[in-house]
């Protein structure tokens, strides 16, 4: 069973090949899953503190991967999967952020 499909659309010329097989994911969920996996483990070195601040700075590390998402599904270019991947890592850092930042504010206290 593939518990992937339920979190990404797998399109197979969106996705990296690696020999002969497709990953599971998009090269945009890719960045995503890398950087949040990266940040969690970071985090748990690094102390870090959230603010308000830090929400608006995972929003505005959305941007891009919503920019490049939106404009290639509303087919106003094409993007490729460097490009996807990129702004998966940008967009996962700022979705990490956002899930930390909200824990710690609205959980803890």
């Amino acid at each position: 069973m593939n518990v992937f499909k339920y979190f990404c659309h797998q399109i197979p010329e969106r996705t990296f090949k690696v020999k002969d097989h497709y990953l599971p994911v998009c090269a945009r969920c890719t960045g995503f899953y890398i950087s949040i996996l990266t940040y969690i483990i970071l985090a748990m070195i690094i102390p870090i503190t959230y603010t308000l601040n830090s929400i608006i700075f995972g929003i505005l590390l959305l941007i891009p991967a919503g920019v490049d998402g939106t404009t290639q599904l509303l087919e106003l270019r094409t993007s490729n999967n460097i490009l996807r991947f990129i702004t998966g890592l940008i967009g996962g850092l700022g979705l990490i952020i956002i899930v930390k930042a909200l824990k710690i504010m609205f959980i803890v206290n």
